[in-house]
């Protein structure tokens, strides 16, 4: 790929990791393009050859740019933050930074990948929904109480960073599988400010090239 051309995002629509990306994408002003990869159509794309040689992992989402291919959606975003550094999406103290980072780690990979689709094929369809209610409600329970001593108006004092990028999407996972947020104020408050912003709009699910037309808004 030519270092000139637009970067491609790998995406499917409902993907929480795939939004992570295309928030950040959206904020640091980067004009991309879609390639909508669906996770259930014929059995799932993401194991088609062609993407396998895209992103050996067959997971969305992958990113083309500046010549490389990069999948994992923190491995993304923190790139995308060495390269085009503004606006922040990590502090420049050290101490927030690591706030923002353990509270994207607890989200990128203690919650989301218990009960993403390929986890909840494993536990069977009866099992589903409990499993995955389990899974972030107990995510959730800690996730609160360290929000409670990092935020500000978003996770992580004032200003938004890669934390707000991974929570909101979680949320949206969590009303899916019917969790109960009530017992999660902080959560709940600090979701309710980030859907507010542009950038979480214009990216969010419902919005997407490949979101079908039920589910559009």
């Amino acid at each position: 790929m030519a270092e000139s051309s637009k970067p491609i995002l790998y995406s499917y629509f409902r993907s929480s990791c795939s939004w992570r990306v295309r928030i950040a994408l959206v904020l640091k002003g980067i004009d991309y393009a879609t390639v909508p990869i669906n996770l259930v159509k014929d059995g799932g794309q993401q194991f088609s050859e062609e993407f396998q040689a895209l992103n050996p992992m067959m997971q969305v989402p992958a990113l083309k740019i500046d010549g490389l291919t990069i999948g994992q959606s923190l491995a993304i975003i923190e790139y995308l933050e060495e390269t085009r550094p503004a606006p922040r999406l990590l502090p420049q103290d050290p101490k927030k930074r690591a706030s923002v980072r353990m509270i994207s780690d607890l989200i990128a990979s203690g919650i989301q990948p218990l009960q993403n689709l390929s986890v909840l094929k494993q536990v069977g369809k009866e099992n589903q929904l409990a499993w995955a209610q389990n899974v972030i409600s107990s995510g959730f329970n800690a996730l609160e109480k360290i929000l409670q001593s990092t935020a500000g108006k978003y996770c992580v004092g004032d200003e938004v960073s890669m934390a707000d990028l991974c929570l909101v999407p979680q949320v949206a996972n969590a009303e899916r599988f019917k969790v109960e947020l009530t017992s999660y104020p902080t959560i709940s408050r600090i979701n309710k400010m980030l859907l507010a912003l542009e950038a979480f709009q214009v990216t969010h699910p419902c919005r997407q090239p490949d979101t079908p037309p039920e589910l559009r808004a």
